[in-house]
């Protein structure tokens, strides 16, 4: 059932599950998604009353999720624009040949083709198989230091979204953006440590961000970098 609310210049949206329960409980996924978890017989009044009661708490919760939104601006794919790669800007060459292929030399992107039309997709299939590479290779032993909590993820994919770095399924798989790839390696780990928190702890309560500090000291300097990247 779904309704919705205005507190100040915020509409709320929210979709409203009732189930055999004795409270209501309100929750903000990294979707941006508001769920309220009510008794079948909830007032939906009742249930308003509270979404006006937990407003503060949900903006602050909508605006954390909003800091894993991605900025990407367009690119051209054009020779001598700038192009990140694990952090560092590299100039793009774009070289007319036979083949077709994506290397980096020093600190230039060098994209051979035959059709100069196609240099979007080469430079794009060459980050996802980059990404493949380099996120296995950074979170295998991040994996491995989380197993003295009982926990592993089912599985590490890697696929392009619009709206978040990373996510993690409530049945354990882990997703990381493979726009991640631009990003430096500290950052890299922030996302995959964030997620790997998210198999301990769901919610970001107080004990996730105590784990995630235990794990990851400096995680705010590192969210924050990330934030502030111009991909």
């Amino acid at each position: 059932m779904k309704e919705s609310i205005q507190f100040g210049s915020v509409r709320f949206d929210f979709r409203i599950e009732y189930s055999a329960r004795k409270t209501i409980g309100i929750t903000v996924n990294p979707d941006m998604d508001i769920i309220v978890k009510a008794p079948i017989n909830a007032p939906v009044d009742l249930i308003k009353s509270k979404i006006m009661h937990k407003a503060p708490w949900i903006v602050k919760q909508l605006n954390y999720f909003l800091s894993f939104m991605p900025k990407m601006p367009l690119k051209r794919f054009v020779g001598g624009e700038s192009h990140l790669y694990m952090g560092r800007q590299y100039l793009l060459k774009v070289i007319t040949g036979k083949s077709e292929m994506v290397s980096y030399k020093g600190r230039v992107l060098e994209v051979t083709t035959r059709d100069k039309s196609r240099v979007e997709n080469l430079l794009t299939g060459w980050y996802n198989e980059r990404a493949k590479q380099k996120f296995h290779e950074i979170a295998r032993p991040l994996i491995s230091k989380f197993k003295k909590y009982d926990v592993e993820p089912s599985g590490l994919y890697i696929q392009k979204m619009s709206k978040r770095w990373g996510s993690c399924t409530p049945g354990g798989k882990i997703i990381l953006n493979t726009e991640l790839i631009k990003a430096p390696k500290n950052c890299i780990e922030y996302v995959i440590i964030h997620e790997l928190c998210h198999l301990v702890y769901y919610d970001h309560t107080r004990n996730f961000i105590e784990l995630q500090k235990r794990e990851m000291s400096d995680w705010e300097k590192w969210k924050n970098r990330l934030d502030h990247i111009q991909f």
